[in-house]
């Protein structure tokens, strides 16, 4: 690991004790103790450089000298001096959490002063949407140049807003289809909850279509490997949405736009506790992101009133 030029011996020497711990009893990979020794490194310059501007003899970082109030100004310095955004300062507090939680297990400091500080509150905003002429180029592209797997999928993540994990997890087992309705059952959700999908007359049709056309048992998966025959890998499924979405000329747009887009287009007319249910939120909060306006939408708002 790389020293700062301006953090001492002490502190480093602390910060390592922390890592050398952390490297010998948890399962970490190597980017997230360097993180970790980053984000401590940080805190300590901070410490020690406002110990020391009135100080004639030295002072070092030490655990044991940190206090509630401390590390409550060193969040106001990252948030108003550094003007860091609220994910970055929330990373180091989270690791300074972690380290002082470290530190009463060892027995080092007696309570943890960091415990009282809360993260910064970021506010929330909606993720892009999708409009209604990418949804019909996207669909057009697969419809052009994919195949009717690849077609199947895509329109099963626009009309059920299924996350990545889910399509892949699907089983034949799990889709039960009638004249005038059907449902998925979603087995791997989110903690694993299962929850039923409903399914529209589009998405019951282009199943039907693609089922016709497999030699599949009911607990085969759904959509298969095309290499390996088993299930459908996550990242797989990301580069098949990506290779359509450059055909279509989308730019900026991923696989979990889709459930997005799903979200929006739902929320204009379904009240919001039936959609937390179908998409599997545990909180209407999440739900709530499609509702609330965009930065272009208020952006929009703002220049109403202008005067030129």
């Amino acid at each position: 690991m790389s020293r700062s030029p301006t953090v001492s011996d002490r502190a480093e020497e602390w910060i390592h004790r922390f890592i050398d711990d952390l490297a010998t009893h948890e399962d970490l990979n190597p980017k997230t103790l360097r993180d970790y020794a980053s984000d401590l490194r940080h805190f300590a310059v901070w410490v020690e450089t406002g110990w020391n501007n009135y100080q004639e003899e030295e002072q070092v970082f030490h655990p044991s000298e940190i206090t509630t109030p401390t590390l409550i100004r060193y969040r106001e310095y990252m948030q108003t001096v550094r003007s860091f955004k609220p994910a970055t300062i929330n990373r180091r507090l989270i690791t300074i959490k972690r380290y002082f939680e470290w530190a009463v297990k060892r027995g080092v400091v007696p309570l943890n002063p960091a415990q009282p500080v809360k993260l910064v509150a970021a506010e929330k905003t909606s993720p892009r949407q999708m409009t209604d002429q990418e949804e019909a180029v996207l669909v057009a592209a697969v419809q052009r140049h994919g195949t009717i797997r690849e077609r199947t999928i895509i329109l099963l993540m626009l009309h059920t807003g299924l996350r990545t994990m889910e399509v892949c997890d699907l089983r034949c087992r799990d889709v039960v289809l009638g004249k005038r309705s059907g449902r998925l059952m979603v087995r791997s959700g989110k903690r694993n909850k299962q929850r039923e999908v409903p399914l529209n007359v589009t998405i019951r049709t282009a199943l039907e279509e693609y089922l016709a056309t497999q030699d599949t048992q009911g607990d085969d998966y759904l959509f298969r490997s095309e290499k390996t025959g088993g299930r459908l890998g996550e990242r797989a499924l990301r580069h098949l949405i990506q290779k359509y979405m450059r055909l279509a000329g989308l730019e900026g747009l991923s696989a979990h736009d889709l459930r997005h887009r799903f979200g929006y287009v739902m929320a204009e007319r379904t009240p919001l506790h039936r959609l937390a249910q179908i998409m599997g939120h545990d909180s209407l909060d999440t739900t709530m992101i499609y509702v609330q306006a965009t930065r272009s939408d208020l952006q929009a708002e703002v220049e109403k009133i202008a005067w030129q």
